[in-house]
């Protein structure tokens, strides 16, 4: 008995020791960060750096001699709050009215596939909507603009539609959880379908579609690729729609391949600035988010029927032609996200397909030091060692987290909100910050050297949040009576966990894995300076640096000499990432079928 109690004890440590990781996690990125800034607001001085306007670093200033080079950030602060304004008026406003036609709009025959559309836009790497801008919008841009189409004007497009999915998938969920009595109240009050959706469905999840706008805003604030390959990247004001400017992100990844010891301490100083505005803007998120549904929950509880007839009778009073207006711009920005969509993949796909059949060796041929002939092999292997070891690493440590918060806490513990706020931050933790983490403690620290070891734990990190949520989702789909049946048969806790509430959420588990092997393939600003950025041999171990395919897609880009490699290397990297989400798709929906029959089998006894 008592050994049986002891392995209880000790299982359930395990499993709070693994959610302990999320906290120390968070903790030693904060630290690490702030304390390698520290020098640098010292010498450069706290408030020139944030609002001094000059940029010009010098890779040769030390911390014993008068600083020769200027370092302010407040021209990337303008220009990464202006790029984030013109993503949230592209991006934004489209994805609100995208989110409107699917779900009152849409047809029903094509409400799916638009949905799987928009889907598979958040799909894309981030990388591969940068090289589009380059290849596709700059060229159209240049024809009318000054310069070669760079500026804000380009970014703006690229975040706007990289934002999208997210405004969408979120701003749709909360117009869906509106009640229904709120739309027939409105048209036995004689309102039309397109009145009742715009004067009281639409302002009844406002709160909803608010919280989709700020994670978007969050989204924009924290992207770094796509921004380096079409912004112009000068440290100066965004002086119009075409003028060259930097960004925040796009400061740390120009400049930290060669900065010297004061410049990197400053570099590292603006991913905590960074990191401070992401932060702020996801606990705006979770304040008006975690209000939404409960706001719409008490709308329908708390107020009486008169009350709720004459607040339809006020909104009913609006001009009848701006919700007709409103259903055109729905339909509009339903049928531009379908077509950015395919834009992307169909000029990509003409693109590069042909390289890879006259090109073969690009993807099976050996690398050769000085050869003018590309091979992406080691960067195939690279990657697919990289997703290897991150998902080794991560998915106990989510998975374990997962079952200590569904299976051994109350959601009113302190603790446990201290964990879920952990998890919470690392979510919205910008990629390069995550990169400069990994810099300074996997590679310097620990290695000394970039390598695929140091680039695998990076990424780790930022695959808990998916993991920890995607388990506990899945561990909450779990019948209730699976665990009391298995506790009355004499099973203990850790043993009904793990023989039967591990194997019957196993699908969502799978799903959730293979989500974060996307996500791995995807990313390249953790990798830049972690893993290595340099197109090299086959790698022989873990402690040897490799280009992932993401990396190697932004090297054979930025050089411009290898453009229809780049193109080859973007359809592979779209194929990979679409067919993980295909398939973790294809999993969740055949759990859902399989939990609705155990429901329907259930009623039927």
């Amino acid at each position: 008995m008592n050994y049986a109690k002891g392995k209880e004890k000790a299982g359930k440590i395990a499993f709070m020791a693994m959610a302990i990781v999320c906290i120390v996690a968070v903790v030693a990125i904060f630290v690490f960060l702030t304390v390698r800034s520290i020098p640098a607001f010292r010498k450069i001085g706290f408030f020139e750096f944030l609002f001094g306007d000059n940029w010009a670093s010098d890779r040769y200033d030390v911390y014993k001699d008068p600083l020769s080079g200027s370092y302010g950030i407040f021209t990337m602060i303008v220009g990464t709050l202006a790029a984030t304004v013109g993503a949230l008026l592209l991006g934004g406003v489209t994805g609100y009215f995208t989110a409107v036609f699917l779900a009152f709009f849409c047809p029903k025959r094509l409400k799916k596939p638009l949905s799987a559309v928009i889907n598979l836009l958040a799909g894309i790497p981030s990388v591969v909507y940068g090289f589009f801008g380059i290849v596709f919008l700059l060229p159209i841009l240049s024809t009318f603009a000054p310069n070669n189409g760079t500026g804000l004007l380009a970014t703006s497009v690229i975040l706007g539609i990289m934002i999208l999915p997210t405004v969408v998938s979120l701003s749709k969920t909360s117009l869906e959880a509106v009640p229904l009595a709120y739309y027939e109240g409105a048209t036995a009050l004689g309102a039309t379908h397109t009145k009742a959706v715009f004067s009281v469905m639409v302002p009844a999840a406002r709160s909803g579609i608010a919280a989709s706008l700020i994670l978007g805003i969050g989204r924009a604030l924290g992207e770094t690729m796509a921004v380096v390959m079409v912004a112009g990247n000068a440290p100066t004001y965004p002086t119009g729609l075409f003028g060259s400017f930097r960004v925040l992100t796009a400061n740390i990844v120009m400049e930290m391949g060669y900065a010297g010891e004061v410049q990197e301490d400053a570099l590292i100083a603006t991913g905590v600035v960074l990191l401070l505005f992401v932060l702020l803007v996801n606990l705006a998120f979770q304040a008006i988010s975690g209000k939404a549904v409960e706001k719409i929950t008490r709308k329908t509880a708390g107020k009486g029927r008169r009350n709720v007839l004459k607040e339809m009778r006020e909104n009913l009073s609006y001009p009848l032609h701006l919700p007709e207006v409103g259903k055109g711009l729905a339909w509009a920005c339903g049928i531009f996200s379908a077509v950015a969509l395919l834009s992307i993949l169909g000029f990509l796909f003409w693109k590069g397909v042909p390289t890879l059949i006259q090109k073969p060796s690009l993807l099976f041929g050996k690398y050769e030091f000085g050869s003018e002939d590309v091979t992406i092999l080691p960067s195939i292997v690279s990657t697919l060692m990289v997703v290897a070891l991150s998902l080794l690493i991560a998915v106990p440590v989510g998975c374990m987290t997962a079952i200590f918060l569904n299976e051994y806490t109350r959601n009113d513990s302190v603790f446990v909100k201290i964990v879920r706020t952990a998890i919470d931050i690392l979510a919205g933790v910008p990629s390069i910050v995550y990169g400069l983490f990994g810099m300074i403690t996997f590679v310097r620290i620990f290695t000394g050297a970039s390598n695929l070891f140091a680039g695998s734990l990076t990424v780790s990190i930022m695959l808990l949040p998916t993991i920890v949520r995607s388990t506990e989702e899945s561990l909450k789909s779990v019948q209730a009576g699976l665990r009391e049946g298995s506790l009355a048969l004499g099973a203990g806790k850790l043993r009904t966990i793990l023989c039967v509430v591990l194997p019957s959420a196993l699908p969502g588990i799978l799903s959730a894995m293979i989500l974060s092997m996307g996500r791995v393939i995807s990313e390249s600003a953790p990798f830049l300076y972690t893993a290595g950025s340099v197109l090299s041999g086959m790698p022989k171990g873990y402690f040897d640096s490799g280009a992932t395919l993401a990396v190697a897609l932004y090297r054979l880009s930025g050089e411009g000499w290898y453009m229809q490699e780049a193109y080859a290397t973007a359809v592979i990297l779209i194929v990979i990432v679409l067919a993980l989400n295909f398939l973790a798709e294809g999993i969740s929906s055949a759990l859902e079928k399989r939990i609705k029959g155990e429901n329907n089998g259930k009623k039927t006894r």
